[in-house]
């Protein structure tokens, strides 16, 4: 049977990308409505449904466009509700960008469950696929989807990092999300900030919502620049993490992408039945893939 949540929850803080403070309300939805985001320092008609057809920007998160709205890095809130089970939801905010929080799904994911789902009248709908999918671009991204009774997703990263090295990570119905997943911290690397900067993005990031890899040796110049674009007292490097971090895996940088893999194919708009086995992935990969399929003969 399909679910929504039980309660309105809010969430306040700032984007990642524009620094913006924003307040976000989720609430209950009726059965069959899907996932529907409304800017509402737009107006109540500025509705943006959540669906891979309507992603525009994927510039290190995942941005919906319908008309004349928009709303950015909703990629971690689609992420916790496909990985509760939540097929309804009304998302209200006042800015243009879903809040950062720690990075994470968790913050989501610990409201919701304190309170449970709530079951509701109509059978929920899978999407299946007749024949195998396969995608693959110049970066050496790929993603190979073949039919199959449940959801399965692997997936490999490799940044060419001696820090990370390469990572591997396998979610399936024996892995629970909330624990598993959920908690995993969004990540960049310590010499694309100021690039990042420049593109005038990450004006909300910060030692607290975000892991910072550092790969290789940083001058105290370097670090005088960062705690400036941090607005932050002291930085210090530990074991290629700044401010040595503790992380809550091992692997937690390929968790949190499986975390945004999971949101962003959240946004077929139904959960799919299959084996994916993806490779080198992001935002754009995961999207376009989708969109590839909502365009195709291939789901049913």
């Amino acid at each position: 049977m399909q679910h929504t949540i039980k309660r309105p929850y809010t969430f306040s803080g700032k984007g990642l990308h524009t620094g913006k403070a924003v307040n976000m309300t989720i609430r209950p939805a009726e059965a069959g409505s899907g996932i529907r985001f409304v800017r509402t320092d737009i107006g109540p008609d500025a509705v943006i449904h959540a669906l891979a057809t309507n992603v525009g920007n994927t510039d290190r998160s995942t941005a919906l466009q319908q008309n004349d709205a928009s709303v950015a890095t909703i990629e971690h809130l689609m992420s916790a509700t496909a990985g509760l089970g939540i097929d309804n939801m009304l998302v209200e905010l006042d800015a243009p960008e879903a809040p950062i929080l720690d990075g994470s799904a968790l913050p989501y994911v610990s409201a919701i469950m304190a309170d449970g789902l709530q079951e509701q009248p109509a059978e929920r709908k899978f999407l299946s696929l007749k024949d195998q999918f396969h995608y693959e671009d110049e970066s050496g991204a790929s993603v190979d989807i073949y039919p199959a009774d449940e959801l399965t997703m692997q997936l490999t990263i490799d940044f060419n990092s001696k820090v990370l090295g390469v990572q591997r990570f396998k979610y399936d119905g024996g892995v629970d999300y909330a624990s598993q997943i959920a908690p995993c911290r969004t990540f960049c690397f310590f010499h694309e900030l100021e690039y990042l900067a420049g593109l005038g993005l990450i004006k909300g990031g910060d030692t607290e919502n975000a892991i910072v890899v550092v790969e290789h040796p940083v001058s105290q110049q370097a670090l005088e620049r960062m705690k400036v674009l941090f607005g932050v007292g002291d930085l210090e490097v530990k074991e290629g993490y700044l401010n040595n971090l503790q992380l809550h895996f091992p692997d937690e940088i390929v968790r949190h992408k499986m975390l945004d893999m999971i949101g962003d194919f959240a946004l077929l708009g139904a959960p799919l039945r299959g084996t994916i086995i993806a490779s080198k992935t992001g935002h754009r990969v995961n999207t376009a893939v989708c969109k590839s399929l909502l365009n195709s003969d291939l789901i049913y």
